[in-house]
């Protein structure tokens, strides 16, 4: 029920985003998500329990569309990949304390209530802190608010910088008069360059769950088990280190994401997943072979999920967000952030639901070598639909989809210069 409230809950954010701003949605998922955490712990039945998990999943899924855009609204653009990821980074880390977490309450009384209970208190710290941050300039601008706006820029930006974010501001703002006042969901699908950029986001979303990361996240322990390593004890012990590796390699991804660009950290990074899923297949499937227990083919099995963190965790784990945080124009970023968050839950929930049992129809190798065949579309995908973003401005960006859309014989010069820009910084 979690997966089916963050469905829900992306699918609503984009609207509450673009209705009362970055601050207050953030706001709304903090009292969601710690409502929901309360309700578990304190559930009489399992209906109570069901009912918690759904407000938790709306809270995240809410979170999961506003603090992206959010970030990159307030961000310089030549820090703003980075500084998305540490979004991404918040996540892996939160992912990975979770475990000790977990742990540590395995030997008190009322176990699971606490360790349910307690994942309501960095919703808690979050609301407080969020009340002294500023809301968007850009959404404040967009809203006529030109006055608030400046303010809240003048502290992200020097005086020399200042005047020409107010400039891209003021532009913005004079292209979106001539389209219409609000947009609807099928909006994205009338116009041709809203179309190319939400099948790039949405695409980059899919492949980042088809490609199986949260297979290896949520079945770590039983992967390891199916390896040949039956202690309890050990299969936890790995997944830890399988939680800490995620949430390092997504370090690793915040310095190269706005210093080699996301397109080529995607394809280096999805390069890497389709070798470490190969590995992986090919570990199962020698290990039906010699119907062994662990060994050497079990170690290979977890080399292969280690490596298939350390490629994919600093390349298709950010870069999927920072992406659709930055593609869409001002009018349409909250309605196509929340869509694309959609695609990726949705995407989440399918692969939750069959990856074991397609593992026990097909077999565990074989389920591996289907995710590394999904892994090579999606470098196929990323290479065709998918631009560089480093280092351009969002109305720089929403240039490059008008020349995709309608050719590059209009305005060329520009689109080159543009790209040069991106490229030097």
């Amino acid at each position: 029920m979690a997966l089916v409230g963050a469905m829900i809950g992306a699918a609503s954010g984009g609207w509450i985003n673009d209705y009362y701003g970055r601050k207050k949605a953030t706001l709304f998922a903090d009292v969601v998500f710690a409502a929901g955490a309360i309700v578990m712990a304190a559930a009489p039945d399992p209906y109570i329990l069901i009912a918690g998990r759904l407000l938790v999943g709306l809270g995240v899924g809410v979170a999961s569309v506003t603090a992206p855009v959010y970030i990159a609204e307030a961000s310089p653009s030549e820090v703003r990949g980075g500084l998305v990821s540490t979004n991404v980074l918040m996540i892996t880390g939160g992912q990975f304390l979770s475990y000790l977490v977990n742990s540590a309450f395995t030997q008190v009384p009322g176990t699971w209530r606490w360790m349910l209970g307690v994942s309501g208190v960095p919703a808690v710290v979050q609301f407080g802190l969020m009340l002294f941050m500023p809301e968007s300039p850009r959404w404040l601008y967009m809203k006529n608010r030109k006055e608030e706006a400046i303010q809240v820029l003048s502290k992200i930006y020097d005086i020399s910088r200042l005047e020409d974010e107010i400039n891209h501001l003021a532009a913005a703002e004079e292209e979106e008069k001539l389209q219409k006042d609000t947009v609807s969901y099928f909006d994205v699908f009338r116009s041709k360059e809203m179309r190319l950029a939400f099948f790039a986001g949405a695409g980059l979303q899919a492949f980042q769950q088809f490609t199986g990361i949260n297979t290896v996240m949520y079945y770590s322990p039983t992967i390891v088990q199916m390896a040949g390593f039956h202690s309890n004890q050990i299969a936890l012990l790995l997944s830890l280190i399988v939680a800490a590796m995620n949430a390092a390699g997504t370090v690793v991804g915040i310095y190269f994401i706005d210093h080699c660009g996301r397109k080529k950290l995607a394809l280096s990074s999805l390069c890497g997943v389709i070798v470490s899923l190969i590995i992986l297949s090919v570990s199962f499937l020698k290990q039906s072979d010699v119907s062994s227990d662990g060994g050497l083919y079990g170690w290979l099995a977890v080399l292969g999920l280690a490596l298939y963190i350390a490629f994919f965790a600093p390349g298709m784990g950010p870069v999927p967000w920072t992406v659709n945080s930055e593609i869409y124009p001002q009018q349409y970023r909250g309605i196509c952030g929340g869509m694309s968050a959609t695609v990726n839950w949705i995407s989440n929930l399918i692969v939750a639901q069959t990856f074991l049992s397609i593992a026990e129809a097909a077999g565990t190798g074989v389920t591996f070598l289907i995710l590394a065949g999904i892994a090579v579309l999606a470098v196929i995908f990323v290479i065709v639909f998918v631009p560089e973003t480093q280092g351009l401005t969002f109305l720089e960006v929403e240039q490059i989809w008008k020349e995709r859309a309608w050719g590059s014989s209009r305005d060329s010069n520009s689109m080159e210069g543009l790209l040069e820009q991106g490229s030097r910084s």
